[in-house]
């Protein structure tokens, strides 16, 4: 039977899909706040990063190319590059060791960076590419930084899931598809699935040493993450010009611009609203709904919510447990 750890109740925040990151970060002062925001140097995580920055955070934005890191840091004030593989155990470790032998506290931890329907690749140890980069990274990356995490007194773990988490649940017999043939988009829905259910776990572990997680669909938005995807999808989605150009060619609730984008992840980062709360998905900057039992989960027309197996407590649990053995980590969160 399917249980909801955190209820997903909506706050009626006042926000919605038109909201942009700046509206929500508008009087919010964040002076003295350090982030770490993966993916900072392009896209949403270069949006966020520039609006936490806005208001007054310290932001660390970490990329595999440091020169990316380097350019995009260079046009947030006082912010800071890095380099940061999350498809390297190595790169990781080094990464946050650099950060913790700086003693700061971290009170932001934004997990941005991702990649979306490639062809099979596997990463150093041999697990499916999606799969390690948007889960099993990050999952590392947090436990590398859990001290400083637990020195911030209050921290937030916002983990960008998706929409795409109905494209597949865990293939918890097959996860690194060793077995039955890849499917590009079945591998993306598993690997934001398990995004979503890190942030369950990970908030039950947590919210004793004042440590809260949030999983985000930040909408559809026209960023580098379609690079692989081929102008037929791109049409097919309605995200290809007269010109040939990637982008959207009408918006609604579901389809969003960058600025658009970010808002739902810094108001997981940052927002008043949730104290307290945690453990949740959020969408359109609100906890989304959870979809009733019955649904057709098509993608027809844009449904929101969140589908129940990704907020599954024992699924969560049984998530962590397949993490620490792939990555060989203990990530026991005392």
């Amino acid at each position: 039977m399917t249980t909801v750890f955190t209820p997903q109740a909506p706050l009626s925040t006042g926000y919605g899909p038109r909201t942009t990151a700046a509206e929500v970060l508008a009087h919010t002062d964040l002076t003295g706040k350090i982030a770490i925001v993966t993916g900072g140097h392009s896209g949403l995580g270069l949006e966020t990063s520039r609006q936490l920055a806005e208001a007054g955070a310290k932001v660390i934005l970490p990329a595999r190319s440091l020169q990316k890191a380097a350019e995009a840091a260079a046009s947030i004030p006082g912010a800071e590059a890095a380099e940061l593989d999350l498809a390297d155990p190595a790169s990781i470790d080094a990464f946050a060791r650099q950060f913790l032998d700086s003693a700061r506290p971290l009170h932001m931890l934004v997990h941005s960076a991702g990649i979306m329907a490639i062809p099979l690749e596997r990463d150093k140890l041999g697990h499916e590419l999606q799969f390690s980069t948007n889960f099993l990274g990050p999952f590392r990356l947090t436990a590398r930084l859990w001290p400083a995490l637990k020195a911030a007194g209050e921290a937030r773990v916002v983990i960008v899931s998706s929409r795409g988490h109905r494209l597949g649940d865990i293939r918890w017999d097959d996860i690194d598809y060793r077995k039955g043939e890849y499917e590009k988009w079945a591998a993306y829905g598993q690997s934001k699935t398990a995004a979503s259910l890190f942030a369950v776990e990970l908030d039950l572990r947590g919210r004793g040493r004042g440590i809260r997680a949030f999983a985000v669909h930040p909408g559809s938005i026209v960023t580098n993450l379609s690079q692989y995807l081929t102008d037929d999808e791109m049409r097919g989605m309605g995200a290809l010009d007269e010109r040939g150009r990637r982008t959207f060619t009408a918006y609604n609730d579901e389809r969003k611009t960058v600025p658009e984008g970010a808002a739902t992840i810094v108001w997981c980062a940052a927002s008043e609203m949730l104290r307290g709360k945690g453990g949740v998905y959020c969408e359109n900057v609100d906890i989304a709904k959870l979809v009733v039992a019955g649904e057709s989960n098509t993608n027809d027309a844009p449904r929101f919510g969140v589908e129940a197996y990704a907020v599954d407590q024992e699924a969560a649990k049984r998530l962590w447990s397949v993490a620490e053995s792939m990555t060989g980590l203990a990530f026991t969160a005392d």
